[in-house]
């Protein structure tokens, strides 16, 4: 990854799992970011305290900048969204990750209005609204790059999903039905599909990517995959992906899910 350059990235959720696991990744790259957006709901409390220390170590080669974000409320994106411009101006935003989410234990008997509704608002609704919010940032990188085609480096969305958004493969279902969930990343992983075709002419790489098995406090998946070797993972793939990966659903080593 000694080429994977790039001057932004902003992810959602990023105080606690694989949110906080890229930061630290993207912190410990060759090249890392000018700048690194860590975002989640309550920066000043102790949800943002491991953030906190990451921002206080020295360092002269990347600016780690906290801000509150919550994916729900869209005053928040558009809020998050001012700040982060006032710092890149006119370089725009490079990478948007899409992280945040939520998980119920629900099954088909016990899934409700109420927490579907909650779910997809988390999982589906926030990527959509902050990917509205921050579109002309992503928009301003494109254009202002010198690469060809496209890349991470460029502009692009990553949409953290999971395989259980898959609707071909019904992965865990004896494990944990978690109704709401597994629509929510079905939805998610449409909803990469469609930005990928209604922002190609803007040249923004737009890809849906599965983290694997990873215990989080989400407690949606089997533990297979530590932190560690998901986000180390992710952002090779990261480092790699072109205008071919286009509306693709990947996972954390870059092999194809079926949708």
């Amino acid at each position: 990854m000694e080429d994977f350059k790039l001057q932004s990235v902003l992810l959602t959720g990023s105080d606690r799992g694989i949110g906080l696991g890229l930061v630290q990744r993207f912190l410990e790259l060759p090249h890392p970011p000018e700048f690194i957006f860590a975002t989640c709901r309550y920066p000043d409390g102790l949800e943002g305290q491991a953030l906190k220390e990451l921002a206080g170590r020295p360092s002269s080669r990347s600016k780690l900048v906290l801000l509150q974000l919550d994916v729900t409320n869209l005053q928040s994106i558009r809020e998050a969204a001012e700040k982060v411009e006032a710092l890149v101006a006119r370089r725009g935003l490079n990478l948007l990750i899409n992280n945040a989410g939520i998980a119920w234990k629900t099954t088909l008997a016990s899934e409700d209005a109420q927490s579907m509704a909650a779910t997809y608002t988390t999982n589906t609704i926030g990527p959509m609204q902050v990917c509205q919010v921050f579109l002309p940032l992503l928009q301003m990188a494109a254009q202002q790059s010198n690469l060809d085609g496209m890349s991470c480096s460029k502009a692009a969305i990553v949409n953290i999903s999971s395989n259980y958004g898959s609707v071909s493969h019904i992965d865990g279902w004896k494990w944990r039905e978690d109704i709401g969930y597994r629509c929510s990343k079905a939805a998610l992983n449409m909803l990469t599909r469609c930005q990928a075709l209604g922002y190609d002419a803007c040249r923004i790489l737009c890809v849906a990517i599965n983290p694997g098995g990873v215990k989080t406090h989400l407690d949606a998946e089997k533990e297979v995959l530590t932190i560690d070797t998901s986000t180390r993972g992710i952002v090779k793939v990261l480092s790699s992906l072109s205008a071919k990966d286009n509306g693709t659903f990947l996972d954390w080593r870059g092999q194809t899910v079926p949708w």
